[in-house]
């Protein structure tokens, strides 16, 4: 009972504000770092590269090519769909055969409803997308081949 509460908490409260906290304490480590290497170079005398106060991010990544949105969104509506699945087939074990009890049995058939809704969603749009946009996809295709 008491796990049944606990566990939910956790990955939906904790986990996310945890991720959120890490990520930006490294950036202030960082950042921190950097104040520091300054001040003793201008300390020192030493000239002081302005490369460095430049940002650390990554450089932008290459724009998606419409082949790769939609084996992106075929490969989630998938996973998700397979999810779903997996839950509700959990919920029919738990609820169907003697003997098994899975635990969280309560919220698996809602949660997997709702991924099976999403991944059939994805792969409906999937299938859609690609026999729309067949005609820009050879052409982006034949652009990259030049």
């Amino acid at each position: 009972m008491l796990t049944e509460i606990i566990v939910p908490i956790f990955v939906c409260v904790i986990l996310p504000v945890a991720v959120v906290f890490i990520v930006g304490r490294t950036k202030q480590n960082e950042i921190n770092r950097k104040t520091e290497v300054m001040i003793k170079a201008i300390e020192n005398g030493a000239q002081i590269d302005p490369e460095m106060f430049k940002s650390t991010e990554p450089a932008p990544k290459a724009p998606k090519t419409l082949k790769q949105e939609l084996v992106e969104k075929l490969t989630g509506g998938c996973v998700v769909t397979l999810m779903g699945v997996a839950f509700l087939a959990l919920y029919c074990i738990d609820r169907f055969v003697p003997g098994a009890h899975i635990m969280f049995g309560s919220w698996l058939p809602v949660a997997g409803g709702v991924m099976l809704a999403v991944g059939i969603g994805l792969l409906v749009s999937y299938f859609a997308s690609k026999s729309l946009l067949a005609d820009e996809i050879k052409a982006e295709e034949e652009a990259l081949k030049k």
